[in-house]
């Protein structure tokens, strides 16, 4: 509740502290388009402390993350360049599935690259929450890379060879064998230098493989860790189709096995893809982290309720807050902004990925509280089931 003492702004007014310009002594007001009656915000925008945060947060694991991507690269484009030149020789569709799959996983390298480098670019008066989101953007495209190069180009291939009634020489599938061999070797060896990132950067809670892959906030450390995993195993399928083929002379085998790559790329393509689209439409922080923001503000001695809580994703390791609160009884303007210059401090300082703070105060009403309070509950339900799981 507050005091009516509380100086009170025009409706729809909500005074941001620590904005651009807030160093100079200026204060900028924003306008509330839903109308909300006293507000007082605190933020980070598109400053030095800003700038300097998200580098902060990134410039660890983009630099290990970089070099994973450099190793995938060279590795897909010496595998493809043997796949195309052994699938040309022996006229094998397993073998040239796999080169495409090659190319695109190269394409798709290339991608992440530019991903990390456009995603560092510091925010602007056009896009004041910064570049974070291109890491998703240029992923989505990767995912895009890997249906249609791969995945399509494998069913294609697949779906000629069932028709195809030539047979190859044994000299043919030594070449195919030794290729796929190599390409075992350096997909392998790609895959296990990302797993090692992966859990290097896997949060302590997540226990097993799958549940490291999951908490994975990079995006092209996904994608990295998705391609070779699937490198891996359409090789795998490649040298069973080829071998089945050679053993029984029938081509049908490795068709199917050609088939088979392509059912997993675009398997593998349509996840990643999900994965893309939940993070670039706005993706909310795990329930861990929104039910200890909720249990943090709770904490707090100027705050009686916290009707809403809101979380975005705007970028790897960087987060947006926008909490509305009901202040408890006999708390003047003063007060208030001194608690919202201490709870952004202490936001920052808990949980540095939080790099944009915005807070409404609200007078909550019954029913507010009552779904603030059920809000909580199954927060503290979602991550006893993940703890659970974990």
């Amino acid at each position: 509740m507050r005091l009516p003492s509380l100086t009170r702004r025009p409706p729809g007014r909500r005074l941001f502290v620590d904005e651009p310009g807030a160093g100079n002594g200026d204060t900028t007001d924003g306008r509330d388009g839903g109308g909300a009656d006293e507000a007082t915000g605190v933020g980070t925008g598109g400053d030095a402390a800003s700038e300097g945060t998200a580098a902060k947060g990134a410039a660890g694991g983009d630099g290990e993350t970089k070099r994973t991507i450099w190793v995938a690269l060279g590795a897909n484009l010496a595998i493809a360049l043997a796949k195309v030149v052994g699938g040309l020789i022996t006229a094998s569709p397993a073998l040239l599935s796999e080169a495409a799959h090659s190319v695109a996983d190269s394409c798709n390298e290339v991608f992440l690259l530019a991903a990390i480098r456009r995603s560092k670019r510091a925010p602007d008066a056009r896009h004041p929450f910064g570049y974070g989101k291109e890491r998703y953007f240029w992923s989505l495209l990767a995912a895009v890379g890997i249906f249609v190069m791969g995945g399509c180009f494998s069913f294609y291939q697949g779906l000629h060879a069932l028709r195809e009634t030539s047979s190859e020489s044994p000299s043919d599938y030594l070449v195919g064998y030794a290729v796929l061999g190599v390409a075992l070797l350096a997909e392998g060896a790609s895959l296990v230098r990302a797993v090692r990132q992966m859990y290097r950067e896997a949060p302590p809670g997540a226990r097993g493989p799958l549940a490291k892959a999951r908490s994975v906030d990079d995006p092209a450390l996904r994608t990295v860790l998705a391609e070779d995993g699937t490198a891996v195993l359409g090789v795998v399928l490649a040298l069973i189709g080829m071998g089945l083929h050679e053993l029984t002379g029938n081509v049908v085998w490795e068709g199917s096995a050609s088939i088979g790559i392509g059912l997993l790329l675009v398997f593998v393509a349509y996840r990643l893809g999900i994965a893309s689209r939940d993070q670039l439409i706005g993706e909310a922080a795990e329930p861990g982290l929104q039910l200890a923001l909720r249990q943090f503000l709770d904490e707090q001695d100027e705050v009686d309720t916290v009707a809403r809580l809101y979380t975005m994703r705007i970028g790897m390791g960087q987060i947006l807050l926008a909490a509305r609160v009901d202040l408890t009884a006999g708390v003047d303007s003063e007060a208030v902004e001194d608690a919202a210059e201490r709870i952004k401090e202490q936001i920052h300082e808990r949980w540095p990925e939080i790099e944009q703070v915005f807070l409404d105060i609200t007078d909550a009403g019954e029913g507010e509280r009552e779904s603030a309070a059920r809000r909580r509950r199954e927060l503290e339900e979602q991550v006893r089931v993940a703890e659970h799981e974990g």
